[in-house]
């Protein structure tokens, strides 16, 4: 029975999701979302061409179809969160950025990991299924912690869950920590395999049907009169990270005029505090410089 039910969930994914790519193109979402678009359409591309093979009783081809088609299919998703990632901090350069980067390395590091899964899985264990199962763990990790960051930042970054880049990583979010839950369970023996593809089929399929709701709902644009001193530090201190003071600066040039003014070298026996006069003139002319230390009196005496 749980084959059958999980069978008919199957099926009706392509037409979930061929009704959510046909309401964004025409809420016209896929321009915000390209790749999100490209994962659902990528998801009835798959569908097209799995069902045949597993209909036809082919398992060496549905194996191999399986889990390359999950690899793409996981790379796509982990491009998404990307893409939800760059949508949240659009207004906030500097930390976009760095989460660019973050990314960058956080996938760099996944495919190391896969690799060396898969050279030192067992000789009666497939590579490509312990690598393909060890970049699924840790995209669906990252999943549940933006979902996590988003309800706990959400405030700080003027996002609204009525935003579609919540509806998104909401669905993914959900999936992710069910299949985490069901990949321990079956681990730990408390399923068996048919109950754990049901369980993940009913996730994936309240996926869809959130991101169907948040496709159909209208969107606010964020309040840009929002005053968010909490992200605006954020980014602030960023750039203040990345733009560091310039060789000639006000402080290196005053140190070297006070070098110079006290030299032991001087012939002239006034030459020391008519140095000194000059110097105070010049930094009382000069721009103000904002320092973390009280600014030291200078007692000129004869």
């Amino acid at each position: 029975m749980h084959a059958k039910l999980q069978l008919a969930l199957w099926i009706a994914h392509p037409a979930l999701e061929l009704t959510l790519a046909g309401i964004m193109v025409w809420r016209k979402l896929q321009r915000t979302f390209p790749v999100f678009f490209a994962y659902i359409v990528f998801q009835l591309f798959d569908f097209g061409i799995m069902f045949p093979i597993h209909r036809s009783g082919n398992y060496d081809l549905y194996f191999y179809s399986y889990w390359i088609g999950s690899g793409i299919s996981l790379a796509i998703g982990f491009k998404v969160i990307h893409e939800v990632f760059l949508n949240v901090f659009r207004p906030y350069h500097t930390l976009k950025d760095l989460g660019t980067v973050l990314f960058k390395w956080a996938a760099l590091v996944m495919l190391f990991a896969a690799v060396v899964v898969a050279a030192a899985s067992p000789a009666d264990q497939s590579p490509i299924v312990q690598a393909v199962t060890t970049v699924e763990r840790c995209v669906r990790v990252v999943q549940c912690g933006l979902v996590l960051f988003l309800l706990f930042f959400s405030r700080y970054l003027g996002v609204s869950w009525r935003q579609h880049s919540f509806g998104i990583i909401l669905g993914f979010g959900g999936f992710a920590s069910v299949e985490l839950a069901v990949t321990a369970l079956y681990a730990g023996g408390q399923i068996n395999s048919s109950t754990a593809g049901l369980i993940n089929s009913s996730a994936y399929t309240l996926a869809i049907f959130t991101w169907l709701g948040y496709a159909l709902l209208k969107a606010p644009s964020r309040d840009a009169s929002v005053a968010l001193l909490t992200s605006q530090r954020w980014e602030q201190s960023l750039a203040d990270l990345q733009r560091p003071a310039a060789p000639d600066s006000l402080i290196p040039m005053f140190e070297g005029m006070v070098d110079r003014a006290f030299s032991r070298t001087s012939p002239e026996p006034g030459h020391k505090l008519k140095a000194v006069e000059e110097l105070a003139e010049k930094v009382s002319s000069s721009r103000p410089v904002v320092s973390a230390f009280p600014t030291p009196q200078l007692t000129l005496r004869r």
